[in-house]
């Protein structure tokens, strides 16, 4: 039997309203920032603060509905295995195609709260090379600490995809993956954290690629990379979270 929404307890329901408003939000953020055509993209976050005795939940963007027709009440809510619960929704609303994949991630990667994916642009054309984008930017050791990793070809349908990203993230400091012939998967500590690791994704994959048109790119000492990345990630920024954090690293 499917959990059903409406059952559990005040703070869970109040949880879960509180999760679908961010990630019907923060949909708008890939088309506003070009990763997304039509409406192949999504978004997920992991809903917090959950009692032990409860199986995980998280919060993902309905198959195949336009970006502008979004709403709070149309996020479809899943638990770990990707099936949808009684949320409220109609039956004929199904989680997007790549549930099976945001799963298996929020399954196997506790430190995960948001999971996002796009085709945008630039990042899939070097995931249809089967090309890492290699740490020849600050921004790269600011964010991922490195280069972004390419995962494996996986199709869609099972939890192959979500392997990939997994076998590829787990012990790496990107929060980035270019799954092979497919595009990029960004993780993050919720889906806020992970759509701006989407943004950075295409913006390096962008400036990268345009620097081999010049010639080859200078790589960065990997060193200097751990000491950009410990300085972003633990000291830049103010001291308490505020919108600026989000802002440009050299700012």
């Amino acid at each position: 039997m499917p959990l059903v929404l409406a059952d559990l307890p005040a703070p869970v329901r109040e949880a879960v309203a509180a999760t679908r408003e961010r990630v019907a939000a923060l949909h708008a953020e890939l088309p506003r920032n070009g990763l997304v055509v039509w409406t192949a993209g999504n978004v997920s976050e992991r809903v917090p603060g959950l009692p032990a005795d409860l199986p995980g939940l998280f919060v993902i963007k309905p198959s195949g509905v336009s970006y502008d027709d979004l709403t709070p009440e149309s996020m479809v809510v899943c638990t770990l295995d990707g099936a949808k619960i009684e949320d409220g929704t109609p039956d004929s609303l199904s989680p997007s195609s790549d549930t099976a994949a945001h799963a298996y991630v929020y399954e196997h990667l506790d430190h995960v709260g948001g999971v996002v994916h796009t085709h945008s642009t630039y990042a899939t054309a070097w995931a249809a090379r089967g090309e890492e984008i290699p740490c020849v930017l600050t921004m790269m050791g600011d964010e991922f600490g490195g280069p972004i990793p390419v995962g494996p070809f996986a199709v869609i349908g099972d939890d192959s995809i979500g392997r990939g990203i997994v076998e590829t993230l787990r012990g790496s400091r990107s929060r980035a993956v270019l799954m092979q012939n497919h595009g990029p998967f960004t993780i993050g500590s919720d889906a806020r954290d992970a759509v701006k690791a989407a943004v950075m994704c295409e913006e390096v994959a962008r400036t990268v690629h345009i620097s081999r048109q010049l010639g080859e790119p200078l790589p960065i000492p990997p060193e200097l990379v751990d000491s950009l990345f410990d300085r972003y990630q633990n000291v830049y920024g103010q001291s308490a979270a505020t919108p600026a954090d989000d802002q440009p690293q050299e700012a």
